[in-house]
């Protein structure tokens, strides 16, 4: 199952304008999706795994393999159809 990483922190704008966006997308998909937040002011290692150099960061890993990124917050219809495209993409992987 592909897992939407979510690379975020409570002072980023951004990261919260696409929060709700992700969490939709995380119920939208349930057993097809799984999506992860992770604070990067938490977790600092793990931004660092990730090479995250600006934030909101979202990462798709399917099989420990990353297979997309998006840096940034796009327009909510954007960022929907980004969704749609990793799960469509890593359907045909798997």
């Amino acid at each position: 199952m592909p897992v939407l990483v979510d690379l975020w922190a409570p002072w980023c704008g951004p990261c919260k304008w696409i929060a709700p966006v992700v969490a939709k997308a995380a119920s939208d998909y349930a057993g097809q999706l799984k999506a992860v937040r992770v604070d990067v002011d938490l977790a600092p290692a793990t931004a660092q795994r990730f090479d995250v150099t600006g934030i909101p960061t979202l990462v798709v890993l399917h099989d420990r393999t990353e297979t997309g990124r998006l840096t940034g917050a796009p327009a909510k219809a954007a960022l929907e159809q980004w969704i749609a495209d990793q799960l469509r993409e890593a359907s045909r992987a798997a």
